[in-house]
């Protein structure tokens, strides 16, 4: 495996956790109101828990790439966010 192709690897790894990193609080901030986090902060720290979830299936499971996986990233990702926006405060 060349260096390029172990790159691509690890990119397409983490991909999911990037794409909602960047979609999510956008969402959330469109859906919720701005809250009092920054957006920067918002998205890393949506980018450090999606890895976090991806590892952790790709030890549980042996492989990346399950649907379970997926799942659980979508649903830590969402509570996160319901968290720094302060989902418990709405209006």
């Amino acid at each position: 495996m060349t260096f390029w192709q172990l790159g691509l690897h690890l990119f397409n790894f983490l991909l999911p956790a990037l794409a909602l990193a960047i979609f999510l609080p956008l969402a959330g901030g469109w859906v919720m109101g701005p809250g009092r986090t920054s957006l920067g902060r918002r998205m890393g720290v949506h980018v450090l828990s999606g890895l976090a979830v991806l590892v952790t299936g790709l030890w549980l499971h042996g492989q990346d790439g399950k649907m379970s996986t997926y799942i659980a990233l979508l649903l830590v990702a969402a509570t996160v966010e319901w968290l720094l926006q302060r989902g418990w405060a709405s209006k």
